[in-house]
């Protein structure tokens, strides 16, 4: 690596730190300082606009940084569920935005790791890339006669990764693991999830996916996990053209799944595809444990089918460089939470979720299964064009009345849902594109069902362990009785309710903060209006207004 691509390297890692290090001061001051002292209305009402204006800046700077950048932007984008429709809007164009490296430094590539000149690899290749993403470009290309007689094919598709990606990604690796270490100094972040943590599975990833072998691999698994699925289609690897940098799959380009006019042209209806692409998903999900964690619209086709083919159309999913894995207790536990919801059972919610590691520790249990009962009977079988009509007044209702629990919000995000949550987002805004009118609770409840009757042997097994160990504790009760009776007696136990200290003790915070905000409000404003009779005065009070405030602050962090 030469000095000037050093330097270029080191420009983009202090770009990007400098980007997120603005961002969180603004954050930080809108989001804590403003509310601490009663600004917290004045913070509220500018919030979409400074977060759009935010959403613009990084899709400007990813855009222009590419990398890693833009597959961050893309996850972003994808998040419609959580994010305002103004942030999505303004990131939903970058999977497309991204600049083409030149053919020729393609063609060097091509030629190193086949081993052979291009015009020997491929009897024709197209220079001009039909996709330019953030890692690597994909042209159309035909395969030498010889090869293309042997495998029965000629035209096929052939990825490229972009020339010097590999010193691109550990760049913005290093600028995204000095960001995660801030991440973990943020209480309201550190307490939910492990940011570092979460950067570092996404770098496990991230260097899988510039490894073509690794995709190649993953293909050919997803493959074998739906080979007797009439909806689900890969390509093929041509592994004769296949090397570390270049991957050639067959050519399996059909209508883009986001392309509602063009299915609809071709006898397909949106709303099956939605439903298809639902089954699909929970398939990988709480079936095979291995799921497409990159389901964006430009990486799913539907290809029309015949007849006689057993589906009238095929969801063809491409590029599998980010890839999820599911551990068999995950899937299962995975499998409780999706029979509860089907079955709108909040009790049963709530402990699937602790199971998954999804509570904190703190977790009120019981106010939390009363919120979630509620929240399954008034929104639980709503469509999202239903949902979209709901009156905020009834939504704000039900947010003031289980204030509490949506305020300290109990939940945490375990380092194995990076990517589901993701492959998630991505496939919830694609099926709510194809049908507003989509009911995702209409999808799990035939799902489940399947489960219980056919896939759940695994779920079966678990049930049987859990009987097993509820036998071992009965056998073990009356010792275990015995041995709490004694202590009672000798005056050994001592009963404390955690939580009920704990609000205690909120409340007795709160009150001295109020008591110093308050101050602090008296002092300052005293001061501004001294300011013209009696300067020093004034600037004296303004400053001892400081004290009361860092009391406040200080009380909050300590207390919080």
């Amino acid at each position: 690596m030469n000095s000037a691509t050093e330097k270029a390297l080191e420009a983009r890692y202090r770009r990007i730190l400098r980007f997120a290090a603005l961002l969180l001061a603004q954050s930080w001051w809108f989001e804590i300082f403003l509310p601490q002292i009663g600004l917290g209305r004045l913070a509220s009402r500018s919030r979409i606009k400074r977060l759009t204006r935010a959403a613009r800046k990084f899709h400007d700077l990813a855009a222009d940084l590419g990398g890693l950048m833009v597959k961050v932007g893309q996850f972003l984008s994808s998040r419609l569920d959580v994010l305002p429709v103004e942030i999505t809007r303004e990131l939903s164009g970058l999977q497309d935005e991204v600049p083409p490296q030149p053919f020729e430094l393609i063609s060097q590539t091509i030629e190193s790791e086949l081993g052979m000149p291009t015009e020997v690899a491929f009897s024709r290749i197209d220079p001009n890339p039909i996709a330019a993403a953030s890692l690597g470009q994909a042209y159309r290309a035909k395969l030498s006669a010889g090869l293309g007689a042997d495998l029965g094919m000629s035209e096929v598709i052939v990825k490229v990764l972009r020339p010097g990606i590999e010193q691109i990604v550990e760049a913005d690796l290093k600028a995204l693991r000095r960001i995660g270490q801030w991440l973990s100094r943020v209480r309201l972040v550190s307490r939910r999830t492990d940011a570092p943590a979460l950067v570092e599975e996404f770098a496990k990833t991230t260097l899988e996916e510039i490894n073509y072998f690794t995709e190649a691999g993953n293909l050919e698994q997803f493959a074998r996990d739906f080979a007797n699925d009439p909806y689900v289609a890969t390509p093929q690897v041509i592994w004769e053209r296949t090397a570390k940098r270049v991957l050639t799959l067959s050519d399996v380009s059909a209508i883009k799944i986001g392309d509602i006019p063009a299915l609809e042209a071709a006898g397909i209806s949106p709303g099956k595809v939605a439903a298809e692409l639902a089954r699909v998903t929970f398939e990988q999900f709480f079936v095979t444990g291995f799921f497409h964690a990159d389901p964006h619209p430009g990486n799913i086709f539907v290809r029309p089918n015949g007849p006689d083919s057993g589906a009238d159309f095929t969801l063809v999913f491409i590029d599998f460089g980010m890839m999820g894995r599911i551990s068999e207790a995950m899937r299962l536990d995975l499998q409780r939470f999706l029979f509860a919801v089907a079955a709108r059972d909040a009790r049963a919610w709530v402990a699937a979720s602790e199971s998954l590691g999804l509570l904190l520790p703190t977790a009120d249990a019981v106010v939390l299964e009363d919120a979630v009962a509620k929240l399954f009977k008034r929104f639980g079988g709503l469509r999202v064009g239903e949902a979209v009509q709901i009156d905020p007044r009834e939504i704000r209702e039900f947010a003031v009345e289980f204030s509490e629990i949506i305020r300290t919000l109990p939940f945490q995000l375990p380092n194995d849902f990076l990517f589901l949550i993701r492959a998630l987002s991505l496939i919830s805004g694609v099926a709510s594109t194809l049908n507003l009118e989509f009911n995702i609770w209409e999808a799990v409840d035939p799902f489940a069902r399947s489960l219980l009757s056919g896939n759940g042997r695994g779920l079966i097994k678990q049930w049987s362990a859990n009987a097993l160990r509820n036998l071992q504790l009965l056998a073990g009760l009356p010792q275990r009785l015995e041995l709490l009776t004694t202590r009672l007696e000798r005056g050994e136990v001592v009963l404390r309710n955690p939580e009920l200290e704990r609000r205690v003790q909120r409340v007795s915070t709160g009150i001295g903060q109020a008591t110093s905000v308050v101050i602090f409000g008296v002092l300052l404003f005293a001061g501004i209006s001294l300011l013209h009779e009696n300067a020093s005065l004034g600037y004296g009070l303004m400053a001892t207004s400081s004290v009361p405030l860092l009391a406040a602050i200080w009380s909050r962090r300590i207390g919080g």
